[in-house]
């Protein structure tokens, strides 16, 4: 690898944007290193579906040509990205990583595509997820689990694994993501990136294959909390197609990126997300986090939401009741895989159905189904479902409580840092619990931001912190996670990412995927100290 396309890789977002504004670099070149990069690591890192080389090269040379034209291009025009395969993408297949949409071939764009075109952004190709984002490890892809590239062995969380994997493998310098309880926070955690879960209703969902209707929430992800906000302003504001989109403009999350000013601010810590269930080293480095932003000037206070405790309850029933509604489009008739019963001459409608969804859907999605039929079932939906529902308001009271005292929410994002490729595959429940603190803000509907706050000293990978907003103030986030950002930095010595190096295993085979230009050496247990 050249050192020009190592620069290029490590540059990020931002500073690509830079680089082809100034005529430094072509967008051509830039898309080229990304996909050269693919198609070098991906083959370990699985973080890609489909591969979208032509299309994703036309961009940018019409983006070179338009510059060399003078023409006044947008912010981030010739800078590549990838798109979770949950949005539609005209004539590139779109999964949903589900077998039973296996070839299938959208004819139109989603709006957070179309505005993505709309910016000039050479989209690389569509990035593995669980199937129908339903899972917290990508292991439930009927395509094959994603790899940590922190360790090859280890998940990259999930539903949206793929999108964090490829921005920590430097196969990408951006992402889309997608977050119905925590499918961009929780993989940005557990791969030391960065993602946000907008305002509901401020990312439009036109053209999303949904899941959970009144909890999906489209977001940006990016290695830098600054390359985050750049993509939120592309892909934020209304869309009159999207019934849930929010008339109002996007919070100014740049600027508050830029300024990463946190000086009285009032910082709660969340009670109940923190203690029992939570890895020691993930509480440590988050208790270091809270100190920093101390020293930032914030004001840091606990805060009590007590109805938080229920919220994986209320989730994994509210959740399956809009999925059994939603997936009920699969029915062999429209669209989609098409299986005939064995040993059937002439089979009837609901035959076909029957067979067609026996073959295309795995476990994890047949489970959420039958709970959510179940749950939404005559005797039943008061029982379970209105609870649910009754639940659900406590949370947002919760939040709305805990806004009159604070300006902002903390804790960890995730309970541990990234557990093995198989560890949790038959334990749902243990499964379901990565979720825990990510989960109040679907049901509320506010945003939320995972950044880095180190590597735990139980097993030297990441650890996210994650800040919660009340909607609307989706910039607050910006300014809060920006300035760890930045603190942290100093502390580290660089960026966290560059930390990712070969690590041999018994075998003498790679089981983590190299940073480009660093060297096979041992990754530090303590990220607070200087690498010699």
């Amino acid at each position: 690898m050249s050192s020009q396309t190592t620069d290029l890789l490590r540059l990020g977002a931002a500073g690509l944007a830079r680089e082809l504004a100034d005529g430094r670099v072509s967008a051509i070149e830039v898309t080229r290193a990304h996909l050269e990069r693919i198609e070098a690591v991906d083959g370990a890192v699985n973080a890609f579906l489909a591969r979208n080389a032509d299309d994703a090269l036309a961009t940018a040379r019409g983006v070179d040509d338009a510059r060399a034209a003078g023409e006044q291009l947008p912010p981030l025009a010739g800078v590549p990205i990838a798109v979770k395969d949950i949005a539609c993408t005209q004539g590139l297949t779109t999964t949903a990583g589900s077998a039973i949409l296996r070839d299938w071939v959208p004819p139109y764009d989603a709006t957070v595509v179309r505005k993505l075109r709309a910016a000039r952004m050479p989209i690389l190709g569509k990035t593995n997820m669980d199937e129908f984002a339903m899972g917290s490890s990508t292991e439930h892809s009927a395509f094959g689990p994603a790899h940590n590239p922190w360790d090859l062995t280890r998940i990259p969380g999930g539903s949206g694994g793929g999108s964090a994997a490829a921005l920590a493998a430097f196969e990408a310098p951006l992402a889309i993501g997608s977050d119905t309880g925590g499918s961009i926070r929780q993989p940005a955690a557990v791969t030391g990136t960065v993602g946000a879960k907008p305002t509901y209703g401020g990312v439009s969902r036109y053209g999303i294959i949904a899941l959970a209707s009144s909890l999906d929430q489209i977001g940006p992800c990016g290695r830098s909390v600054l390359d985050t906000a750049l993509l939120h302003e592309v892909i934020g504001g209304h869309d009159p197609a999207d019934s849930t989109s929010l008339n109002a403009p996007v919070p100014p999350v740049v600027a508050a990126a830029r300024a990463a000013d946190v000086s009285g601010m009032r910082v709660g810590v969340v009670r109940e997300l923190s203690g029992e269930g939570y890895q020691p080293g993930v509480r440590q480095r988050f208790d270091e986090a809270v100190t920093v932003l101390q020293a930032a000037g914030a004001q840091v206070v606990e805060v009590s939401c007590p109805h938080f405790e229920y919220a994986i309850a209320a989730y994994y029933l509210i959740l399956p009741s809009e999925a059994s509604s939603n997936l009920a489009r699969y029915d062999a008739m429209r669209y989609g895989l098409r299986t005939f019963p064995d040993g059937v001459a002439d089979p009837s409608a609901e035959q076909v159905m029957a067979a067609t969804r026996e073959a295309g859907f795995g476990a994890e999605v047949k489970r959420r189904i039958i709970l959510g039929t179940y749950a939404l079932s005559s005797g039943y939906y008061d029982a379970y479902y209105g609870q649910a529902q009754k639940v659900r308001t406590l949370i947002a009271r919760d939040f709305e409580a805990a806004f009159d005292q604070v300006d902002v929410l903390i804790s960890p994002t995730s309970p541990t840092t990234a557990f093995g490729i198989g560890e949790k595959i038959d334990d749902p429940l243990s499964m379901y619990l990565q979720d825990i603190a990510t989960i109040p803000a679907n049901l509320a509907g506010v945003p939320g931001i995972s950044v880095p706050v180190g590597l735990s000293p139980d097993d030297a990978l990441p650890v996210g912190l994650q800040v919660l907003a009340p909607a609307l103030a989706d910039d607050r986030l910006y300014s809060v996670a920006a300035a760890l950002e930045r603190d942290l930095t100093t502390i580290w010595g660089g960026p966290l990412l560059d930390r990712i190096t070969d690590l041999a295993d018994s075998d003498g085979g790679d089981t983590a995927v190299a940073a480009p230009g660093t060297q096979p050496v041992a990754r530090a247990v303590d990220p607070t100290r200087q690498e010699s």
